[in-house]
């Protein structure tokens, strides 16, 4: 059973709530990351944020969507597994389009595409059943986004869409928890049972990650996801560290350091893993 997905009760899925992703069992990991201090005069969310209007490639109307302005926003940094981390919003959670009277909803990459079969699938399985609350207010909430998150996982795996994309919808969910877990421990009395909730939630969907782009990078053709062999080699070594499979991270990082081809940023950033992988074989 896929725990993240029980909340589909929520949006009247629970039928689905027992999804399979991958057909396999999920081993749990633990990641640690550092609270940032808020910084001065940063931007307001809902400033960084426009709408836009979409027609649905599966019911067929209009309907409008929250997109973050990507001139405006500021990128600070990027963690190991490449979450962006901007300065005033946090972008992941818009990064799901979700249509307000069927319930289909993608990634934006995948978003406008739909065969005649998958949308009979996601017709019959989610749109009959599909019971979906309205937005209040100018931003989403962390608890908003991640219902739009499992009901963006939940379409692609009604729809048998590929590893990839399951994979990345599992990476940029595991993204989002990171973030709502920073903010949770950024507060001034700290939910140390939500902080929990929210690192179990981060761990799996991390997992889920890892496992779909390594049957993704045996079985479809490059590029995945907008990425080249060597992209994704890098960030299934980062998820492999992340999820605490050493040997695959050390594999993966020794590959790209000797390849002839991968370039230098590439190579950097695989060196950094290296590093990380020395300490952390050194702790255990």
């Amino acid at each position: 059973m896929a725990a993240f997905l029980t909340g589909l009760k929520d949006l009247g899925l629970e039928c689905l709530e027992n999804t399979d992703i991958f057909g396999e069992k999920k081993q749990e990991v633990k990641q640690s990351e550092k609270t940032e201090k808020p910084v001065a005069d940063i931007p307001k969310e809902e400033d960084l944020l426009y709408e836009k209007t979409l027609e649905c490639p599966c019911c067929g109307k209009r309907f409008r969507t929250k997109v973050y302005k990507t001139g405006k926003a500021k990128l600070l940094s990027t963690d190991m597994d490449l979450r962006p981390v901007y300065e005033g919003i946090d972008v992941t959670k818009y990064d799901v389009i979700q249509c307000e009277y069927c319930g289909y909803a993608a990634l934006p990459k995948y978003f406008p595409y739909l065969t005649q079969a998958q949308r009979k699938l996601i017709q019959e399985n989610i749109c009959q059943k599909v019971q979906l609350k309205p937005y209040e207010g100018g931003v989403y909430s962390y608890d908003e986004a991640l219902q739009r998150y499992k009901l963006s996982l939940v379409n692609a795996v009604v729809k048998h869409a590929k590893n990839s994309e399951k994979a990345f919808v599992c990476l940029k969910t595991a993204w989002l928890v990171r973030g709502y877990r920073l903010e949770q421990e950024g507060m001034e009395k700290v939910d140390a049972a939500k902080v929990e909730e929210l690192q179990s939630m981060e761990n799996e969907n991390l997992q889920n990650a890892y496992q779909g782009f390594v049957e993704a990078r045996k079985t479809e053709t490059f590029p995945i996801c907008g990425m080249d062999v060597y992209s994704l080699d890098y960030l299934l070594a980062a998820l492999a560290y992340e999820v605490k499979a050493y040997d695959d991270a050390a594999r993966l990082v020794s590959g790209l350091l000797t390849s002839t081809s991968a370039n230098r940023r590439i190579k950097d950033k695989a060196l950094m893993i290296k590093e990380q992988l020395q300490a952390a074989r050194k702790a255990e």
